[in-house]
């Protein structure tokens, strides 16, 4: 989760201005609807009074979102800094964001924003140099500018593409064909897909692809179970598709399909949650295909980069945690000792390795920094590709095998996402798209800290400010981490967190164990009964700020998205001393039954599960953030930040925490809930409802360390 954007008026001194915090008000926060539900969980009652608020479409539900939002809302925008934060992010985020251009046939296809729209424009042009035409506009589908519409991927024949729609920021996508030549619409309609790419046939009369089965109940809150791969037929209605693969005795699993360039091998990835995968394919040429092995079991990190010559290469984990890359034999690809290493595992993770034009293009991560390696098909070095910048993060370099030119992206704290061509053969880039943003970059600093945590494990840490900054302990700082599920935090622009530099505030990111920036082991330390180092590690960054001058717990905030709202949680019930402020983001705080909505399940491998073990529930109870509230406790302030279309980590996690912690709260601060309507998890989210938010939490923030203009 990258932090988005807003800000503000530039002060004539960077240093910020203290002012004495605003007088306390009275909050008469609503009541939320609650019941005398108690669970019985080996052998211990666990009381859950709000839990009606499960419900998200019941009136009482609909009633208390409502009183809480009036409350929010008011208290928000009734602070003086947020309309001149608002003002400067809108002067910092109207700038051009491209995308990386992708060939189509004679086409090249390239998203744009140009500034403020709701939603990137997906543009055609003939050749590189053409003049670009709308092809596909998200703006015009909605008037609130909340669904998404982006291309999926092309026939062989370059005639079709799929088109992939998400409404209201629902992870359920719809997908449609168009025509790659006219842009028309074929009448081909399909539903209840989630988490799902289309593989298409060598012949392009049809894909590959994944849904659920229609949910009987509520779409946004129901388990989801049976993802199941099929075949659609162009020009068939999706009653006809074909089940290719469906596992009925085990319901919550993930299944995967792609596809080989050459269209010869269908690759079936398997999964039980978030962590670790099997692989099977299907020669799709052979008289009466079936399905092959080629790892199987959950306990590794496995995904086919492409077929070359009888040889499946695969990027893997298996004898070695920071990832290599091997050459599997069709006819014998689940033996191991028949496995050809191709990029051997070394001191940097091999975060992943695409296959175009020829070559390899093998992305390496270190020390949380990207490099990127060109390589031919046997793994032989070609060249180190030159970056912009050392520290930074990139993307792209796909692309046909018969390409002679890649395109990826580049981007760092203080650099915009630019995009830039390769040229295989002469190593060159060249800039293909540069945005201008009206900051002066050469005025700020990233540095890498390392600091101990609790058990003396080094964790590095980003600090980004104005270079001129000293420090006094006075400056506002903004601690943002996520720590979990191999997801690694790499250096990203963001026009929201110049607002915060610009007045002399600090932006901090740790890379906490959980994550995946050092390899599988630095993942599994902060997974299933060691989740707790994540906390430590989260805690000992603060603390490390304030010994080191930075900052000091009145100037701390902590934030977090999603499984960093669970690290957000967790932080303010076990350190509520630790910041002044706390953005718990559509939080997983329920750890008892967070695997009972949607695809909850697929966390447990992450997590465990309260059912499946007396230890693991145990585990899950000592840092749940629901069941760790205390009364009579003072909090930091908190803004919690959900939405009402959240179909992952549904909004009752963040809806039960606010109204406990709104029960519990011993203080006259702020512990506030702030509910976007027809918005989900964050992924599409319109630049209008961004911009509001972004300006609602900096404000938020500022003001409760007496910075807001009282």
């Amino acid at each position: 989760m990258k932090t988005l954007p807003y800000w503000a008026i530039l002060l004539t001194a960077c240093a910020p201005t203290a002012h004495d915090p605003a007088p306390p008000m009275a909050f008469h926060y609503p009541s939320a609807p609650t019941s005398a539900t108690v669970d019985t969980l080996w052998g211990t009652p666990i009381a859950d009074p709000y839990r009606p608020l499960e419900d998200d479409r019941s009136p009482e539900t609909a009633a208390w979102v409502a009183a809480q939002n009036a409350i929010t809302f008011e208290h928000l925008h009734a602070i003086p800094v947020r309309n001149e934060l608002l003002k400067r992010f809108e002067e910092l985020y109207n700038y051009e964001k491209v995308g990386i251009p992708r060939q189509v046939g004679p086409y090249y296809f390239v998203t744009r924003n140009s500034g403020l729209q709701n939603q990137a424009v997906t543009y055609r042009r003939q050749g590189l140099d053409g003049e670009e035409r709308i092809f596909l506009d998200p703006n015009a589908l909605s008037a609130d500018g909340t669904v998404t519409a982006s291309l999926g991927s092309a026939s062989p024949d370059d005639r079709y593409i799929v088109e992939i729609r998400n409404e209201a920021g629902s992870d359920w996508q719809i997908m449609h064909v168009l025509d790659v030549e006219t842009g028309k619409r074929l009448p081909d309609r399909l539903e209840w897909v989630k988490f799902s790419g289309a593989s298409w046939d060598a012949e392009g009369a049809g894909f590959y692809y994944s849904r659920y089965p229609a949910p009987d109940g509520s779409a946004l809150s129901e388990a989801n179970s049976y993802h199941s791969v099929y075949y659609h037929r162009l020009g068939d209605d999706q009653s006809a598709d074909r089940l290719v693969f469906r596992d009925e005795d085990h319901p919550n699993r993930y299944h995967f399909t792609t596809i080989t360039e050459d269209r010869r091998y269908l690759i079936l990835m398997t999964s039980t949650g978030t962590d670790g995968n099997s692989i099977h394919f299907m020669d799709l040429q052979a008289s009466a295909p079936t399905w092959q092995p080629l790892v199987e079991g959950f306990d590794t990190h496995t995904s086919v980069v492409d077929h070359v010559d009888g040889q499946i290469l695969v990027l893997t984990d298996i004898g070695a945690p920071r990832y290599r890359l091997i050459a599997a034999p069709v006819e014998d690809a689940a033996n191991r000792s028949a496995w050809t290493e191709i990029i051997p595992e070394s001191e940097d993770l091999l975060e992943s390795v695409r296959a175009a034009a020829g070559g390899l293009f093998a992305v390496k991560m270190r020390r949380a920094c990207h490099e990127v390696e060109h390589r031919d098909l046997a793994g032989n070095l070609i060249r180190t590709i030159a970056l912009p910048e050392a520290n930074g993060s990139v993307g792209g370099f796909g692309g046909k095998r018969d390409a002679d030119h890649v395109f990826y992206a580049f981007t760092s704290f203080t650099r915009p996402t630019e995009i830039h061509r390769y040229d295989c053969q002469t190593g060159e880039s060249t800039p293909f798209a540069r945005p201008h943003v009206p900051f002066d970059p050469s005025k700020y600093v990233t540095e890498q800290v390392w600091y101990p945590s609790k058990d003396g494990t080094q964790i590095p840490m980003f600090l980004v400010h104005l270079k001129d900054l000293e420090p006094n302990g006075d400056a506002p700082t903004y601690l943002y981490a996520y720590g979990g599920f191999n997801v690694s935090l790499t250096p990203a622009f963001s026009p929201s967190n110049l607002l915060l530099l610009e007045r002399g505030g600090i932006y901090a990111m740790p890379n906490l164990r959980g994550g995946g920036e050092f390899g599988e082991a630095w993942h599994a330390a902060g997974m299933l009964d060691r989740k707790q180092n994540v906390f430590d590690d989260f805690i000992a960054a603060g603390e490390y700020l304030v010994q080191a001058g930075w900052t000091r717990p009145e100037r701390l905030a902590i934030a977090g998205g999603s499984n960093g709202g669970l690290l957000v949680g967790a932080t303010m019930t076990q350190r509520p001393d630790l910041a002044a402020v706390a953005f718990p983001a559509v939080g997983v705080m329920d750890m008892l039954r967070y695997h009972k909505f949607t695809i909850g399940w697929g966390w447990v491998p992450e997590y465990g599960s309260a059912d499946e073990s007396e230890a693991a529930f145990r585990n899950l109870l000592a840092y749940s953030p629901l069941h760790n509230l205390k009364d009579g406790v003072r909090y930091p302030s908190t803004l919690v930040t959900t939405a009402d279309h959240d179909d992952r980590v549904v909004p009752a996690h963040s809806f039960k925490f606010a109204a406990r912690l709104q029960g519990a709260h011993a203080g006259d601060n702020p512990v506030l809930i702030r509910i976007e309507e027809n918005a989900g998890h964050g992924a599409g989210k319109p630049t209008a409802k961004i911009m509001e938010e972004q300006a609602d939490k900096w404000a938020f923030m500022l003001d409760e360390m007496g910075l807001g203009g009282r």
